[in-house]
């Protein structure tokens, strides 16, 4: 079982439409997940709430986020999705600790880049592997990112921060989708948007397949010492 936590100090940068996109596309390719709203909004409660007969496996939580995936886990479910609040409470610090990697919303302006910074201490405090996704970005010009995602880009690789090569770009079809209770999957009025998520999705499996392996050299390596 893979968890995935959406985190960022910063409000308004993206952390439930990320977590309601990803979770509907892996909803939809019949593999078992679990959404736990974390975040005192309620935004991803809404958006499933919106899916009536079809809403998602669904947990609110508010501390001892630990528990909640070891019941999961017990399950079989084979991912967790976790979103949540602004800001840097012990349940933030918690589901970071349970994840298998943190996702990290950013919106590529000066707030939010040293926004980041504090969920990003979080992160390697936890010793739970991390990335940061440009989100609600300038879309792409003739395929070229726009001055301020290579500016944000740049700025985040002095940091040495991992951050995703793509980027979700602002588009109204995010937004519209949600509010008919649908992911860009479920919508598909965008493909360009639903190429984003589907990038997106794959750079995360990608980074799993990663991080299980590193941690299987890992162990490896205190069988032989």
């Amino acid at each position: 079982m893979d968890v995935l936590a959406f985190a960022s100090r910063k409000g308004g940068t993206g952390k439930s439409t990320l977590a309601a996109h990803l979770a509907l596309h892996l909803h939809q390719l019949m593999r078992s997940c679990l959404l736990i709203d974390d975040d005192p909004q309620g935004s991803l409660s809404l958006w499933n709430e919106q899916r009536s007969e079809h809403a998602l496996p669904f947990k609110v939580v508010k501390r001892d986020i630990a528990h909640v995936v070891k019941k999961a886990k017990q399950k079989s479910i084979e991912w967790i999705f976790i979103d949540t609040p602004p800001n840097n409470s012990v349940s933030v610090l918690e589901a970071i600790e349970a994840a298998t990697l943190v996702v990290i919303p950013c919106r590529p302006g000066l707030f939010d880049l040293d926004a980041v910074q504090d969920t990003i201490a979080l992160a390697r405090h936890a010793r739970t592997p991390y990335a940061v996704v440009f989100n609600a970005a300038p879309p792409k010009r003739q395929g070229l990112e726009a001055p301020s995602v290579s500016l944000a880009r740049r700025y985040l690789a002095q940091l040495e921060v991992p951050v995703w090569g793509g980027q979700i770009s602002h588009r109204a079809s995010f937004s519209l989708a949600l509010t008919d209770g649908e992911a860009i999957k479920g919508y598909d009025a965008d493909p360009c948007a639903t190429a984003e998520i589907n990038g997106l999705w794959s750079a995360v499996e990608n980074s799993i397949k990663v991080i299980h392996g590193a941690r299987e050299k890992a162990a490896m390596h205190r069988v032989a010492a």
